[in-house]
């Protein structure tokens, strides 16, 4: 018998047009495999994800870069096809955004946690998380928010280069624009040229020391605040494979105890009241042993299903229960769990597992596409993917203006997140 409410249906929401995004298919096999009706608010015409035995119904999501109006009247149109009360999972920032602003609107379709209707559209703002981090005290990389082009130029120089280059509200970046969400910048003509394209990105540029990524340096930690403000259904864990190289979304994820990642990320949530999934990037700074926070991301992360525990909760699982009244069961973490993306670690994912280096127990391992119990994704991910990887490497790419007074940088991608193919 499932312990989740399976007269409750879910309604999964993303705007983003990223085919290849696992997480949505992690989320709708999360709760399908408990019994739980799943509709789907995305655009999978083009994705592996369109043919899970897990979809009750699809439904055409907002555009990208929608208004709140536009979110609101998809919402209530889905609503009315559902015909009751369901669980709303946002499963990209500006869908978490929008849904945290509407939240008052939505509470007579959709069960939501509580917590301010601004707290979503504030952590996810990187410009806005570091003001939160100093504030709080936490660790955060030194950041600037240059107000000109020449204010860009100079904070690089003083940062040091090279230096991370953000946008501070990603999810505005117009998808034809050329524009990445996170590049290294080298030089401070680089850093200039950056901040005059500020208008067209939609939010500001900030600058950011340059912590260098490293086996045993790029940290994760996902959860969920329930009602009570207790983080369940997580843990921390150790990217092992990244793409692009660096700091980019995790190809190879192993859940592993980390007693400072977890005080800093209760302590986190604890100070903002927060309510929800949410998923949150750490980096390690070996020469003082300080764990710094990069992303807070109010959502489940792309490899949420790595925190799977013995009682077969993950965060999309508790969120459901809290929110319909259930207990989440108490189930015990599974201490070097590994998680594949398949189609960017296909040598990780054809090895025999578990891996040489991991436990050997039952579910010590869980591939992002294939699953014995829901064939059709991970057969079609073979089909789409070779012709999406290739668009994308013959893809003409805008290049990027440079000062005369400067030598051009060369606009490498390594520390990006979440930009890749």
């Amino acid at each position: 018998m499932s312990p989740l409410d399976t007269r409750v249906p879910a309604v999964l929401l993303r705007t983003d047009l990223n085919p290849f995004h696992h997480g949505t298919l992690g989320a709708v096999r999360s709760l399908g495999r408990a019994g739980v009706e799943v509709h789907l608010v995305a655009d999978c015409a083009a994705s592996p994800v369109r043919g899970s035995r897990f979809i009750r119904a699809p439904h055409a999501p907002p555009r990208p870069g929608a208004s709140l109006d536009e979110f609101a009247a998809v919402l209530r149109r889905v609503a009315a096809r559902v015909g009751r009360p369901a669980v709303l999972v946002p499963l990209d920032d500006a869908s978490a955004v929008a849904v945290g602003r509407l939240r008052e609107e939505l509470t007579d379709d959709y069960l939501l946690p509580a917590g301010p209707p601004a707290l979503a559209e504030q952590v996810a703002d990187k410009a806005e998380l570091a003001t939160l981090c100093g504030r709080l005290g936490l660790p955060h990389p030194p950041t600037t928010v240059p107000d000109s082009p020449a204010e860009a130029a100079a904070a690089a120089r003083e940062l040091g280069l090279p230096v991370v280059a953000k946008w501070s509200r990603p999810w505005l970046l117009p998808p034809d624009a050329g524009l990445r969400s996170t590049v290294v910048v080298r030089s401070a003509g680089e850093a200039a040229a950056l901040h005059r394209r500020s208008e067209q990105a939609g939010s500001r540029l900030l600058l950011q020391a340059f912590l260098p990524s490293g086996l045993d340096r790029d940290w994760f930690f996902h959860g969920y605040v329930d009602h009570a403000g207790v983080v369940r259904g997580g843990g921390p864990g150790r990217k092992l494979r990244a793409w692009p190289p660096g700091a980019g979304l995790t190809t190879v994820g192993r859940w592993t105890p980390n007693p400072q990642v977890q005080a800093l990320a209760e302590r986190l949530t604890d100070a903002l009241g927060y309510r929800g999934v949410f998923d949150l990037d750490f980096r390690h700074e070996g020469r003082t042993g300080t764990y710094h926070l990069l992303d807070f991301n109010p959502r489940p992360g792309a490899q949420f299903r790595l925190f799977t525990d013995t009682a077969g909760i993950d965060v999309v699982r508790a969120l459901h229960l809290d929110l319909t009244g259930r207990r989440v069961p108490d189930g015990a973490p599974v201490p070097g769990r590994t998680f594949v993306v398949e189609n960017y670690a296909p040598l990780t994912a054809l090895r025999p597992r578990p891996l040489p280096h991991a436990p050997s127990r039952p579910g010590a391992r869980e591939l992002a596409w294939y699953a014995r119990d829901d064939r059709a994704p991970g057969l079609a991910l073979w089909s789409l993917w070779p012709r999406h990887a290739l668009g994308r490497l013959l893809a003409p790419r805008a290049p990027l203006p440079v000062q005369h007074d400067d030598a051009p940088g060369e606009n490498r991608a390594e520390n990006e997140k979440a930009s890749s193919p």
